[in-house]
């Protein structure tokens, strides 16, 4: 099955990447306007971001992994206008050096089309970057 796979360097400890992952303050601060985590295996989360149409959309999913500091699997529900409905994403927390590299691999019926696919890939480019930005230490 086709997937988006990304990888970036952050000048931070992997506690400090964990907690922008999994926190709704982190989540906030840099990739969606409203979160909630229930931390754990099987718990739930919410993320809620603005529409195309500058109406909210919101993601419900299901954390199928939690290792604190290493590993975070989320399933998204199908339906509604969330554009990573029904999909998978993993997320990989490891020291490398000096930094953290944090790895993301996206998979679902999403990426099975090209053009959607193509919009995914340059969205979360875009996210970790954004990351990046707010968590390197100079």
């Amino acid at each position: 099955m086709p997937a988006i796979r990304r990888q970036i360097n952050i000048a931070n400890t992997p506690r400090t990447v964990w907690n922008a992952l999994t926190t709704a303050d982190g989540l906030t601060s840099w990739l969606v306007d409203e979160a909630r985590v229930d931390p754990r295996k099987g718990g739930r989360i919410v993320w809620t971001q603005e529409g195309d149409d500058g109406s909210p959309v919101q993601g419900h999913g299901t954390i199928l992994k939690w290792r604190p500091t290493s590993s975070l699997e989320i399933t998204w529900d199908k339906g509604g206008g969330f554009p990573m409905a029904g999909c998978r994403i993993v997320f990989q927390v490891a020291r490398d050096g000096d930094e953290t590299r944090l790895a993301l691999v996206l998979s679902g019926p999403q990426c099975e089309d090209e053009e959607q696919r193509a919009a995914l890939d340059k969205e979360w480019s875009r996210d970790l970057r954004a990351i990046q930005s707010w968590l390197d230490v100079d």
